[in-house]
């Protein structure tokens, strides 16, 4: 099917970048302590994820612009990796596995003679 300047798009080629894309992200969060896939995905890395397909697709023709925004999506997945940032998902440790969480909630009363 073409695109608005007439080019026809290969969507295999389209699909296997995500893939590799998808992949390449895989390594750095579960080193990072998540478990792949992600589920659900976190905005911020679906975004860093089409940043690394589109650099995967240029190839060695990629703009400053898309070359940037691919170091900028591999220097965030580093810190993931060293757990500088976190994805704002729970990353399970080996202690939390089938272990019962309580929520107390909100205080009721204050306790003021009752």
């Amino acid at each position: 099917m073409p695109d608005s300047t007439g080019a026809v798009i290969d969507q295999s080629v389209v699909d296997k970048a995500i893939e590799d894309a998808s992949g390449e992200i895989d390594g750095f969060v579960s080193a990072g302590g998540y478990p792949v896939p992600m589920d659900p995905v976190p905005r911020i890395v679906t975004a860093y994820c089409t940043d690394i397909a589109r650099y995967r697709l240029y190839d060695n023709r990629a703009t400053d612009q898309v070359t940037k925004r691919y170091d900028d999506a591999v220097k965030f997945l580093r810190s993931v990796a060293s757990g500088q940032v976190k994805l704002g998902t729970r990353v399970p440790t080996e202690s939390s596995v089938g272990d019962a969480q309580f929520d107390t909630g909100r205080r009721t009363f204050n306790g003021g003679g009752f």
